[in-house]
C-alpha cells in the first residue's frame, strides 16, 4: 500500500494505552532486519566463537540491567522488574546449551548458531496453548535482538538515538527496551501498527507518560517521516495533517481539561468525604522509600500497598533483616502517623532472581509463589517478619499476606510471626505488640472463606489483578485474550461483595488495592458496593478523591444493587461509565498527571 499523498486530513483508529494528546512530525522507523550469515570455523575456532558469544552476552546483561535502572531512578522498580523476564531468557541454559553443541558439532559462527536455535525455541513456544509461554516469545526476540547487535557490533536502536527535534515516534514496534530508552523531551508520542494494552511497552508508555496509540495495523505503510500528525492518546486516534478545525476543536477538549485539572489539583488537600458526608481512606501504592514525597504530594492517607520485592530483585543475595528493617523504618518514620501497610514478599509468577533455585514450572503463577514461597523459605521469611515488626515501633505500621488460599497457610505464617515476636522481647527489641496482620484477597478461595479470614485478622485487603486473573482463567498480558479480562464479570463483583460483607460482619475494614481502586469509572462501583479504603497507584490518587467528592453514596449504593443483580458484565461497564459521565464530566480524559502537585 502506498504512503498518503497530499494534505487531505486522515483519521487512523487504534487501541489507546496511554493518554495525553500531542502535535508534532511524524519520524518513521522501518523494521530493521538483521542480516545473519552461516560462515563455517575449524574446529580450533570454536572455542573462539564460544567466547565472543560469552562476551556478548556479559554486554547485553549490562545493557539489561543498565535499563532496569534507568527505570527504577525514573520510575518505580515494579517497572523496572519488567526486564527481570529478559535476564531469565538470557540466562537460559536450555538456549545456551544447545547454541554450544551447534557451535562445536556443526562448525558454526556464533551468530548463526545463536539465530537458528533461539528461533526454533520462539517458534516452539508460540505453539504452545500456556498463555504464559507464548508471551515470553516477546521477551527471547528482544534478548537475541540485543545478543545479535552485540556478536555482530551493531548499535541498538540507531534511529532513535539521531532524534533532533520533538516528533512522533511510527513503527511497525517498540520492544520493550525501547521503549525505556525513548527521551520524552524528543518522543512527544508513539504510535505502532501492532500491540494490545497490557503489552510490557504500553505499561512502559503509561509509566514514562507518553501518550501512545497501538494496533493500528498498517500505518507505516500509509505515513511518511515529516508529516504532521495529531496523536490522541485518550482516545486512540492518529490523525494526519490534521485541519484547523480539528486542531481549534483539540484545542478546546486541552482548556476543558486544564481547567478540571485545576480542581483536581485542590483535591489534594481535602478529604476523600462523599456528598452526603461518608469518609473514604485514599491510600497509595508504593514501591521503594523514594516515594515517600509522592505519597504526600498526591493528597494519599498514607500507604495501603508497600511493595517489598523491590529489596530482593535484580541482587545476588536476599537481603539482610538489617536492610530490610533500615527500609521500612524510613518510610514508617517519614509518614508517621498515617498508616503503612507492608505486604510480605510476593516474589514468584515470572520475578525469580537466579540464587533462589527456584522450580521449571508450566504456570508460574499458579506455583510457587507469595506466602507459598515465604512459608516453604522459612529464615528468608522470618527475617522479613522480624524487620517488620522491628520497624512497628517507628510509626502506625500494619502487614499483610499475599495469595492467601486457605486457613492453614495463614495459621502457619501467624505461628512465624509469633516466633519472631518471642525472638525479639528475648533480645529486648522494641515491636508493635499490637500490630495489625490482614490479608489480600486474591483467590477465589480466599473470597469463599473470608468469613473465616476475618475472624483471625484485623484487615482484608482486595487485590483485584489476580482475583479477577484467577477467577476467570484470563492472562491479561495475553492480547489474544485479553478482552476477556473483565473487571465487571458478575462472579468478581459477587466475590468482592462477599468478601466486603464478611469484613463487616467481623468488625473489620476491607479495602482494595489492584488496579480497580485507581479506575475511575469503577471507584462509584466500589463505593457502593461498601469498600472502605482505596489503595491506588499515587498519580491517580487526586483524581479519585476528587471524584469521591462528587459522590454520593446512596446513588453510589443504587448503582451497585444493578451490578449485582445483572447478568452482563458489559452492561455494568455501560452505567459506570454513564453513572461517571452524570457525576464528572470530562474526569475520563485526564490521563495520570505528574505535574498535579
Amino acid at each position: 500500500m502506498s504512503a498518503a499523498s497530499g494534505n487531505q486530513e486522515r483519521v487512523f483508529h487504534g487501541i489507546a494505552v496511554s493518554a495525553g494528546v500531542v502535535h508534532a512530525k511524524i519520524h518513521l522507523i522501518g523494521r530493521r532486519l538483521l542480516s545473519i550469515k552461516r560462515k563455517e570455523i575449524s574446529e580450533g575456532e570454536a572455542a573462539g566463537e564460544i567466547r565472543r558469544l560469552e562476551v556478548a552476552l556479559l554486554e547485553t546483561r549490562q545493557q539489561i540491567q543498565e535499563v532496569q535502572n534507568r527505570l527504577t531512578e525514573a520510575m518505580r522498580a515494579e517497572h523496572a522488574a519488567i526486564f527481570d523476564a529478559h535476564l531469565l531468557v538470557l540466562e537460559d541454559p536450555v538456549i545456551m546449551d544447545e547454541v554450544t553443541r551447534q557451535i562445536e558439532t556443526e562448525r558454526v559462527n556464533a551468530e548463526y548458531a545463536y539465530h537458528s536455535v533461539v528461533e526454533r525455541y520462539a517458534v516452539t513456544l508460540s505453539k504452545f496453548e500456556d498463555s504464559y509461554l507464548r508471551e515470553r516469545v516477546a521477551d527471547i526476540q528482544d534478548v537475541s535482538s540485543r545478543v545479535l547487535n552485540n556478536l555482530l557490533g551493531h548499535t541498538e536502536s540507531e534511529e532513535l538515538r539521531h532524534l533532533r527535534e520533538p516528533c512522533i515516534v511510527v513503527a511497525h514496534d517498540l520492544a520493550p527496551s525501547q521503549t525505556a530508552h525513548l527521551d520524552r523531551a524528543l518522543v512527544l508520542g508513539f504510535a505502532t501498527d501492532v500491540g494490545s494494552r497490557t503489552s510490557h511497552t504500553a505499561i512502559l508508555a503509561r509509566s514514562l507518560q507518553i501518550p501512545a496509540v497501538v494496533g493500528l495495523e498498517a500505518i507505516t505503510e500509509m505515513v511518511e517521516s515529516g508529516s504532521d500528525a495529531l496523536l490522541d492518546g485518550y482516545s486512540g486516534l492518529v490523525i494526519l495533517h490534521p485541519g484547523q478545525e480539528t486542531l481549534y476543536r483539540y484545542g478546546q477538549l486541552e482548556a476543558k481539561r486544564e481547567s478540571i485539572l485545576i480542581q483536581i489539583r485542590k483535591a489534594i488537600d481535602q478529604p476523600a468525604e462523599t456528598a452526603d458526608g461518608h469518609r473514604i481512606v485514599v491510600s497509595g501504592n508504593i514501591e521503594e522509600p523514594g516515594d515517600i514525597d509522592s505519597v504526600r504530594q498526591n493528597g494519599a492517607e498514607g500507604v495501603g500497598l508497600f511493595r517489598t520485592e523491590y529489596l530482593f530483585i535484580d541482587r545476588d543475595t536476599f537481603p539482610t533483616e538489617e536492610e530490610q528493617y533500615e527500609s521500612y523504618r524510613r518510610v514508617t518514620e517519614a509518614l508517621n502517623p498515617a498508616p503503612v501497610i507492608i505486604r510480605t514478599l510476593d516474589l514468584g509468577g515470572d520475578k525469580f532472581r537466579s540464587h533462589m533455585h527456584a522450580p521449571t514450572e508450566m504456570n508460574p503463577f499458579l506455583g510457587w509463589r507469595a506466602i507459598r514461597l515465604c512459608l516453604h523459605e522459612k529464615d528468608v521469611f522470618r527475617a522479613q517478619l522480624r524487620a517488620i515488626l522491628r520497624a512497628s515501633a517507628h510509626g502506625n505500621v500494619k502487614m499483610m499476606y499475599p495469595m492467601i488460599s486457605g486457613l492453614a497457610e495463614l495459621q502457619q505464617a501467624s505461628e512465624l510471626v509469633e516466633e519472631c515476636k518471642n525472638q525479639l522481647r528475648g533480645e529486648g527489641r522494641a515491636f508493635n505488640e499490637h500490630l495489625d496482620v490482614g490479608a489480600m484477597i486474591e483467590t477465589p478461595s480466599a473470597a469463599m472463606i473470608a468469613e473465616s479470614l476475618a475472624r483471625r485478622l484485623k484487615f482484608l485487603s482486595i487485590g483485584t489483578n489476580d482475583l479477577i486473573q484467577y477467577s476467570l482463567a484470563v492472562d491479561r498480558t495475553n492480547e489474544k485474550i485479553a478482552h476477556l479480562y473483565e473487571p465487571t464479570h458478575p462472579g468478581i463483583l459477587r466475590l468482592i461483595k462477599t468478601t466486603i460483607d464478611a469484613a463487616h460482619k467481623h468488625g473489620i475494614w476491607v479495602g482494595v488495592c489492584g488496579e480497580m481502586a485507581g479506575d475511575t469509572v469503577l471507584v462509584p462501583l466500589l463505593l457502593g458496593l461498601g469498600v472502605d479504603e482505596l489503595s491506588a497507584a499515587l498519580p491517580v490518587v487526586p483524581q479519585i478523591k476528587y471524584l469521591i467528592r462528587r459522590v454520593s453514596l446512596e446513588k453510589a449504593r443504587m448503582l451497585a444493587e444493578f451490578a449485582l443483580s445483572s447478568e452482563s458484565g458489559g452492561d455494568v461497564l455501560e452505567r459506570c461509565l454513564e453513572f461517571m459521565n452524570e457525576v464528572a464530566p470530562g474526569l475520563l480524559e485526564q490521563g495520570p498527571r505528574s505535574d498535579l502537585a
